[in-house]
């Protein structure tokens, strides 16, 4: 039986400390367009690639080196500029897969083109090192997420926070019977019980609401994430999406919309962590499976492989990590990554968990200059 189902974990429930570090992720579904959200505006192939969807000039936000925002994310800017967000661009994998479901499923695994693991990355991470705490990650969403998915170490995925208040757990504990079968589907309940106990345990210690969210679904999550955190919740990983980044056709207003919804919910939950001075504590780290071919379609892009990450927060360095895309040397169309997502997720591990990355299975070498 996994180890947070065993009788001891049931019955003597543990009370997790505060983590030191918090990890926040946003997945952008669909595979976001990374040169048309971090412009290169100054390189003539942009715009001769993109003749009708191109971000003009005039409209950039400029950053720097040549780089400019999409001018929907003027709130990422005014992040660069305080020192609070880095920029890591073309990021990708080997032999890239331009299937959503299989590129998905690479990222949240960290596992090779050609690889297929049962666990996610961060799942596996789970399973080590907080196996036997009660809640060490919650998704924020309608569906599971693989890469939280762990073998032992107990995750939740909410939908609805607003339900919270009409469940109600009662007496958690009970007596293993002669039916194993039996006692393991009433363990997981009886787990979820206890989850959903501290989430609104934390709910109600929560202090420091004063940040006006933007309103829009990726907006309230955050804000619900935000609450935890500073409700003391024990968890030390929380994930949640937005989709809608599969922009075949009318790019320009559902980019510009996708873009608008993620500035707003972003700067939302940063202004509430700075403010509270926990800006430090938690990282947020944004990415999308993967990015958009060079050359438009007429009227938007198709699935292409390498983009930009982000990470807010987490005493990063405030810098652009990396060079700006090389739109002169393709491979068939598609931009060449530069830097492998799984270094990220190494220095992820090692620098906010002190946790060695090869313990999992990752082994990229962890990245140089994007924390402080």
């Amino acid at each position: 039986m996994p180890g947070f189902l065993t009788a001891q974990n049931l019955w003597n429930k543990l009370s997790s400390a505060k983590p030191d570090n918090i990890l926040v992720f946003i997945q952008l579904n669909g595979g976001n367009d990374g040169l048309n959200t971090v412009v290169p505006y100054l390189d003539p192939l942009y715009y001769s690639n993109r003749p009708t969807i191109a971000v003009e000039k005039s409209s950039v936000i400029q950053a720097a080196n040549g780089l400019g925002f999409h001018p929907a994310l003027k709130d990422f800017s005014t992040m660069l500029q305080s020192g609070d967000l880095s920029i890591i661009q073309n990021v990708g994998y080997p032999n890239p897969n331009r299937s959503h479901f299989r590129s998905q499923e690479i990222w949240q695994t960290a596992s090779d083109s050609k690889q297929y693991l049962d666990y996610g990355w961060l799942g596996r991470y789970l399973d080590i090192q907080c196996k036997d705490e009660s809640l060490p990650a919650l998704n924020l969403d309608t569906i599971d997420n693989l890469t939280l998915k762990a073998a032992s170490a107990n995750v939740l995925t909410v939908k609805d926070f607003n339900r919270l208040n009409s469940i109600s757990s009662g007496d958690s504990s009970f007596s293993l019977s002669e039916n194993s079968q039996l006692d393991f589907v009433r363990s997981l309940q009886t787990a979820s019980m206890d989850g959903m106990d501290e989430i609104k345990n934390a709910l109600k210690q929560a202090t420091g609401i004063n940040e006006v969210y933007a309103q829009n679904a990726l907006s309230k999550n955050l804000e619900w994430i935000a609450k935890l955190i500073k409700g003391n919740l024990a968890s030390s990983v929380y994930y949640t999406s937005l989709s809608g980044f599969d922009t075949h056709n009318n790019q320009v207003q559902l980019h510009h919309k996708q873009l608008t919804m993620l500035n707003d919910a972003v700067y939302s939950f940063y202004k509430d962590l700075k403010r509270n001075h926990m800006l430090d504590q938690v990282t947020l780290v944004i990415f999308s499976e993967f990015g958009r071919r060079v050359k438009e379609n007429g009227t938007g892009t198709d699935h292409g492989t390498a983009g930009p990450m982000f990470i807010v927060g987490g005493s990063n360095k405030g810098a652009i990590i990396g060079k700006n895309p090389d739109l002169n040397t393709l491979d068939q169309g598609d931009l060449i990554h530069q830097i492998d997502f799984r270094s990220v997720y190494a220095s992820l591990l090692q620098n906010k968990f002190s946790f060695d990355p090869k313990q999992i299975g990752i082994q990229a070498a962890p990245m140089t200059g994007l924390f402080v």
